[in-house]
């Protein structure tokens, strides 16, 4: 396409022929390798609704952006318009009323800054560079929702640019079926968000800073701890959320781990996770922190990016011993090319249990946690699906549904297994909102490729 094709765009437009491109067009998981046409970086609102017309005009698909942290690269495509919020990312609080209000690309990091310096926590996610708007949309699992609740939870408000481009707002009075929608309902979906307005929790001094390891395990230990976790969390302490791995590193052999936050002191930490520590060779800390620091000690574990394939499922029932010690014989063997494999257990109850799973898009209220199966390779050109795909059958046969935050690109039925039976609903939605389907991709709720 001709350079002067893109005149109509407004805002920051990166094309091919940028030096800066190459980079520019890369997302958190380097297994996804695409190549848009353009990314148009936009700094106000009239970009966004721009980028959606010139789109249309031009008859090129779009995909939006702000983190690039969608694990299967939805967030991007090969010629394909990028729209990247990234560069709208104000923040502002008003005390009185209790809000907090952050511009559609403001990302986890800088909310978190911003919150801290006036005394806030956040129910925010773990990876600092992963954006706020797409985090909340799909649902927004983080170390504080057992206690503030998820991410979607908090949202009071929304301002969306539409497949017209034209803003709309999205509240409990105003598209209440769009506000409906768009807490848990996925990013990318209905439109462009530009602008939420969550509720603040209460001011905190502290929180206690959790980190659970046991460096030299086995297989046999790893399914111990499965079944100690599941046991444990069942009626733990609403004010504690961790998420726990077992994992098979290249260079640490294998492994279990927890880490997540209290609100509360370290004394009283201690007393609620002594199930945890059950098995020989623990090490653990308890740090108490201004809420930043803890968040920071906790994104400092992510890399800038990785090539990783992974899959997701929710537990809803106990599992078994068996069933506990065939999931720790998945990660017994690493796959060709892998440097890491692992399943992870973010806990959910508390307070995300407590909210109704027709209330909104999140469906899957009831489960206990999330299980997450990742493997870590070297360099983008392995494909470890087979693998996964392998690991996944048997997921299934135990688990119910996935997490839209961390998508599956060959999950069957996808529209049913990320959203249950608020899957139709969902559906309405859409076509009221986006008849022409403009905003569309892989699995995206207008996409007839998993129904």
């Amino acid at each position: 396409m001709n350079i002067c094709d893109f005149d109509g765009l407004t805002g920051r437009v990166i094309t091919s022929d940028d030096p800066y491109y190459e980079e520019l067009r890369q997302v958190y998981n380097r297994a996804v390798n695409k190549f848009p046409l353009a990314i148009v970086y936009c700094q106000k609102e009239t970009d966004v609704s721009n980028a959606v017309l010139w789109s249309r005009s031009h008859h090129v698909s779009l995909r939006i952006r702000n983190g690039g942290h969608n694990y299967e690269g939805y967030s991007t495509g090969n010629d394909i318009l990028a729209i990247d919020l990234s560069e709208m990312n104000q923040i502002s609080i008003d005390e009185t009323a209790n809000l907090l209000t952050v511009q559609g690309g403001a990302k986890n990091r800088q909310v978190y800054e911003f919150v801290s310096s006036m005394g806030y926590p956040f129910p925010g996610g773990t990876c600092p560079s992963v954006g706020v708007s797409g985090y909340a949309l799909g649902g927004g699992w983080g170390l504080s929702c057992r206690y503030l609740g998820l991410g979607c939870d908090c949202l009071t408000q929304l301002r969306m640019i539409n497949y017209e481009g034209t803003a709309l707002t999205a509240s409990p009075t105003e598209n209440p079926d769009l506000f409906w929608a768009l807490r848990g309902g996925g990013g990318g979906n209905f439109g462009i968000i530009v602008s939420m307005t969550f509720r603040l929790p209460g001011k905190v001094d502290k929180i206690t800073l959790i980190d659970i390891r046991y460096p030299d395990s086995d297989q046999e230990k790893q399914s111990a701890f499965v079944q100690i976790w599941q046991d444990w969390l069942t009626d733990t302490d609403p004010r504690i959320t961790l998420v726990s791995r077992i994992f098979n590193s290249r260079e640490d052999g294998l492994g279990i781990l927890a880490r997540g936050f209290f609100y509360g002191p370290p004394e009283a930490a201690l007393g609620i996770i002594q199930p945890l520590l059950r098995l020989g060779g623990v090490k653990y800390t308890l740090k108490y922190l201004p809420f930043l620091e803890a968040v920071n000690i906790i994104g400092s574990f992510y890399p800038p990016y990785e090539a990783f394939q992974s899959t997701s499922r929710f537990v809803l029932r106990d599992l078994t011993d068996c069933e506990s010690c065939r999931l720790a014989a998945m990660i017994a063997d690493r796959p060709q090319g892998s440097s890491y494999a692992a399943l992870s257990f973010y806990a959910l109850g508390g307070k995300v249990s407590q909210v109704d799973p027709e209330a909104t898009a999140f469906y899957y209220r009831n489960a206990k946690y999330i299980l997450w199966l990742n493997t870590v390779f070297d360099g983008c050109k392995c494909d470890n699906s087979a693998w996964i795909a392998d690991r996944f059958c048997y997921l299934q046969t135990i688990t119910e549904g996935a997490y839209v935050n961390f998508p599956y690109d060959a999950l069957p039925r996808c529209h049913e297994e990320y959203y249950g039976s608020n899957a139709c609903r969902l559906k309405m939605v859409k076509e009221r909102y986006d008849p022409l389907n403009i905003f569309s991709f892989p699995q995206g709720i207008g996409s007839k490729i998993c129904c």
